[in-house]
């Protein structure tokens, strides 16, 4: 049987195979007013068509749990009632198909407040319905980016409290898998590794007061998600600095520290958190981050990054490197991934009996 239309059971939620969807922001939602960070009609086609595509686990793209913690005033949140409720659309029809919902909860810190990528992404200010980005330490993610505003400890536990309410609202928006997002450069990645993270208190300077936040916000995510359903957690396993980042080794440490404090899954990428670095892109890249995890912890892992035919996801998983694949830009390429994949690989995919024709 191929390893990657195998179920995976995690807790007590089983996901009918491993080909999963990664967090890709949209820009689509509207930027302020009552219908601020609430998905749209465009969200729902978005992820509808990867479920009828076959898709065995869909992450939202980074869902804010404060209007200040979106990457751009365009993005989605969980912060309200009204978000809940459009998101109930959504997984109800990703459950219908067999397709397990999940969110990635996220809060984009000192990089917060961009505009959207086609219209240049850069910085954007009150003028454009931005704001003043906050951070561990007043340290600017380059020389485009505004110095953000460091965090007082009250506001810090506050942004904790965030966390698990957007929990709550998750779990009653239908949601099965949540993604605690601390990768790529955002607030709880920015707290990881001393590049961005220069404070002298309980949240800054060794490796147990840097991972302090982050372990604070999976408690109370923990604490509030039900005990048969799964957390995970999605990390950079690198800065990609030679010295002065978080490096592999501290990932496969603090990995050992989410294991025990209830995360079931770590999905493993790289960088993010350091600009103008040389990152050896290429397929697989990231792939020996997530095995060495996976070897040395015994924490399931995610593998992602240029993986984008069947045959190379198959043996990822065949050679035990990772549990499960999540594809990003493949999936955007070809909402029917996993289909195409179980055609060339002998594997059972869901298919809509509206498209039983095509099969």
């Amino acid at each position: 049987m191929s390893a990657l239309f195998q179920s995976y059971t995690l807790r007590k939620l089983t996901l009918p195979n491993r080909v999963w969807m990664a967090p890709m922001c949209q820009y689509s939602a509207e930027a302020t007013g009552p219908n601020a960070g609430v998905a749209t009609d465009w969200h729902f086609a978005h992820y509808a068509a990867r479920a009828t595509g076959g898709t065995g686990l869909i992450l939202t793209e980074a869902t804010a749990v404060s209007p200040e913690g979106r990457i751009s005033p365009y993005d989605l949140g969980i912060w309200n009632d009204t978000q809940v409720a459009a998101f109930r659309r959504i997984t109800d029809f990703l459950k219908s198909h067999g397709t397990v919902p999940g969110i990635q909860i996220a809060h984009a810190g000192r990089k917060a407040s961009t505009g959207k990528p086609w219209e240049g992404g850069g910085p954007v200010g009150p003028e454009a319905d931005g704001w003043q980005p906050v951070a561990p330490s007043p340290v600017a993610f380059d020389e485009v980016h505004p110095v953000p505003t460091e965090l007082t400890v009250e506001e810090i536990q506050r942004i904790v409290t965030q966390f698990a309410d957007a929990a709550r609202r998750a779990l009653a928006a239908g949601f099965e898998v949540a993604e605690l997002h601390g990768a790529h450069g955002y607030l709880i990645g920015e707290f990881l590794s001393p590049h961005s993270n220069k404070r002298t208190d309980a949240y800054g300077g060794s490796f147990e007061n840097r991972t302090r936040f982050a372990l604070e916000v999976v408690d109370a995510v923990r604490a509030v998600w039900p005990e048969d359903l799964p957390l995970f957690f999605r990390i950079s396993a690198t800065d990609w600095l030679e010295e002065g980042g978080w490096t592999a080794d501290d990932t496969v440490r603090f990995a050992a520290l989410l294991k025990d404090h209830g995360v079931d899954l770590l999905d493993v990428s790289t960088g993010g958190n350091a600009a103008d670095v040389h990152i050896p892109v290429g397929p697989n890249y990231q792939v020996p981050f997530a095995a060495r995890v996976k070897a040395e912890t015994g924490l399931p892992v995610a593998a992602v990054g240029l993986i984008t035919e069947p045959q190379q996801a198959e043996k990822i998983l065949a050679d035990g490197e990772a549990d499960a694949i999540l594809l990003g830009r493949e999936l955007l390429r070809n909402p029917s991934w996993a289909r195409r994949a179980a055609r060339e690989l002998g594997g059972d995919v869901h298919v809509p009996r509206q498209y039983g024709r095509a099969a």
